[in-house]
């Protein structure tokens, strides 16, 4: 008679199943699950056995086979306005460093500035995640108040009523910088905006305005803008024409796309032009001159915003409160004293 075939002579990429981690370790698919999915609830040396065949035929865990009696796949689902934006690494990091604390998976989606292609994504992905994180959406309040209804949701940079946000104090940091131009003897000073359908670029100007008026500055707006290196590029020529002796930009992106530009042709930085960003990159002192700019903490609000998520997914309806990242200005080389 013909010896039972060993579990390890299975048809080629198929994947092992707990059967056959049961089989090679001599115990029950039931004593497998446990062992794997509930550690402490049965002998330690049975344990060991188990999770020693489960190494040795490289058994994996099939999360969505998991999620089936508890309704959980313990994964997160990270929605991001423009993933080439080295802002948000940052983000990215954060959650990524919360989720894996918690034994949480992070899955990414872009919506490549589009609201239409973020809808899509979140469609595609919300039926195999607990809970959202959107970054910066571009979606109408109304999407985010119907998504909200389906899972838990939390927004970064984003305010809904009603919709667990974490947005960063931008005030402090936009205060110092209108404070330091103004000193530089700049009387006007241009914001060169974000998108329109961005909430952040929108709450960016309000503090600008308001900021401006108490220190008595001048503030005008060019935009709305695509926040790319190839639009804050473009700008140059408008803001050389209306005279602008102070730029500051939605993004470090944008402001170091300007910073470029203005070397190409010949602009001297700052003598002619101060330029100030937001974000403090990476690579934002890279530029010539180095760029000043409104840093906010970005791994600060990916990891808040993730943990947030959890409390609610743990039944807590009011998170802890924890104050906001706040951001500084940190001066650099692009910005001067005004021309005469």
């Amino acid at each position: 008679m013909a010896a039972a075939e060993s579990p390890r002579r299975r048809a080629p990429h198929s994947a092992p199943t707990i059967y056959d981690v049961a089989k090679l370790a001599g115990v029950n698919p039931s004593t497998v699950s446990r062992a794997l999915n509930s550690p402490g609830r049965i002998n330690e040396k049975t344990e060991a056995k188990v999770h020693a065949a489960a190494r040795e035929l490289r058994y994996r865990l099939n999360p969505m086979a998991r999620a089936l009696p508890t309704g959980r796949t313990n994964t997160l689902g990270l929605i991001l306005s423009d993933i080439t934006n080295p802002m948000i690494a940052g983000i990215v990091r954060g959650a990524e460093r919360a989720a894996a604390e918690h034994g949480y998976t992070l899955v990414l989606a872009e919506s490549q500035e589009s609201g239409d292609l973020e809808a899509t994504a979140i469609d595609r992905i919300v039926p195999s995640v607990d809970g959202m994180v959107l970054a910066a959406s571009r979606l109408d309040d109304e999407r985010i108040l119907q998504l909200a209804e389906e899972r838990p949701l939390v927004l970064i940079n984003r305010a809904v009523e009603g919709v667990e946000a974490v947005i960063g104090d931008v005030e402090p940091g936009i205060d110092e910088a209108v404070a330091h131009l103004h000193l530089l003897g700049h009387e006007r000073i241009v914001y060169l905006s974000g998108p329109q359908t961005s909430w952040m670029s929108r709450h960016r100007e309000a503090v600008i305005r308001q900021v401006a008026a108490r220190r008595g500055v001048e503030i005008e707006v060019v935009g709305p803008n695509v926040p790319t290196l190839e639009m804050g590029a473009e700008a140059l020529p408008r803001l050389v024409a209306m005279g602008a002796t102070a730029v500051v930009a939605y993004n470090d992106v944008m402001a170091i796309g300007l910073v470029r530009a203005a070397g190409q042709q010949g602009l001297e930085l700052p003598a002619e032009m101060s330029i100030v960003g937001f974000d403090d990159i990476f690579g934002a002192d890279f530029t010539s001159p180095p760029l000043t700019t409104v840093r906010m903490p970005l791994m600060n609000l990916g990891d808040l915003a993730v943990r947030r998520l959890l409390d609610m997914l743990r039944g807590e309806e009011e998170p802890v409160r924890v104050e906001p990242p706040v951001s500084q200005l940190i001066i650099r080389g692009s910005s001067g004293r005004a021309r005469a």
